[in-house]
């Protein structure tokens, strides 16, 4: 068995947190192999959590064991579960929206309920608010440890109840020759742009490497930016400071500067309220 566990929070690494979830792992088998996602998604962002999740999951091996709290509503009733993926990988986590970009592109066909009070960390009942260590960081460890089975996590939940996020859809014009979407996410070092505009939309506006477009972005219906692009294979298709539209690694649409920060440079958000058309010239 090959004991993965994979970790990510938005609890930062300034205090004990992430070490005491991983200390409550190691205190279930000590020879499990953790790892870290992430534990820098931004306070609260349900939405992000969910899209570095499926930025990740289906590159590790069957059975790999996902851990993710960003959990705004940690102690209230959201319930506690571990989804199965149609890749045989487990997520564990609140379902509170966390599943959504896994659920509708990698697929999930199981859900159970985590049954707390045989999963949850002893002497914690009165400790309501970490769940990531007491509930999460020791449900999966057990998980990932083979001390119990996905059957043994609790009852079955319907698939199709799960909590799932707004996501926006690539709307395709080829009377103007536009496709739009929204931007979902930062490549955060480098200050991309992640856009929701899928690939195969955007190649049916018959745009080839090396032309140009019009790239126009909204902050809801305020125009915070246009100007013409390079379509490129990569960012050294144009000088160093160019801007450029690319595909990135998720087979989504891509904005960015050539060593630079487009987000910075300027001052570009995300959310649904960030909206961006490309236009074919």
């Amino acid at each position: 068995m090959k004991k993965l566990l994979v970790m990510q929070s938005d609890f930062g690494l300034v205090d004990g947190a992430v070490s005491a979830m991983y200390g409550v792992a190691l205190s279930v088998d000590e020879s499990l192999k953790i790892f870290d996602l992430t534990h820098e998604v931004p306070p609260y962002n349900i939405f992000e959590a969910s899209y570095r999740l499926v930025q990740t999951v289906e590159y590790w091996p069957a059975g790999t064991v996902f851990v993710s709290v960003v959990d705004p509503g940690v102690g209230t009733k959201r319930k506690s579960v571990v989804a199965r993926t149609n890749n045989g990988q487990f997520i564990v986590t609140p379902d509170n929206g966390t599943l959504t970009h896994v659920h509708q592109t990698i697929g999930i066909e199981a859900l159970r309920e985590i049954e707390e009070s045989k999963h949850r960390r002893q002497n914690t009942e009165a400790s309501y608010t970490f769940h990531g260590r007491d509930v999460y960081a020791n449900t999966g460890a057990k998980l990932a440890a083979g001390t119990i089975t996905f059957e043994d996590v609790g009852d079955l939940l319907r698939v199709e109840d799960i909590v799932s996020l707004p996501t926006a859809e690539t709307v395709l014009d080829l009377t103007t020759g536009e496709v739009s979407g929204s931007i979902d996410v930062l490549d955060i070092r480098f200050g991309s742009l992640w856009t929701s505009i899928d690939r195969e939309s955007f190649l049916q506006l018959g745009i080839n490497f090396g032309e140009k477009l019009e790239v126009s972005i909204y902050n809801n219906a305020t125009l915070v930016y246009q100007n013409t692009m390079t379509y490129g294979r990569s960012f050294a298709d144009v000088m160093v400071g160019a801007t450029l539209v690319y595909t990135n690694s998720l087979y989504r649409i891509g904005i960015a500067i050539n060593q630079g920060s487009f987000a910075k440079a300027y001052n570009i958000g995300v959310g649904q309220q960030w909206k961006v058309t490309l236009r074919r010239l």
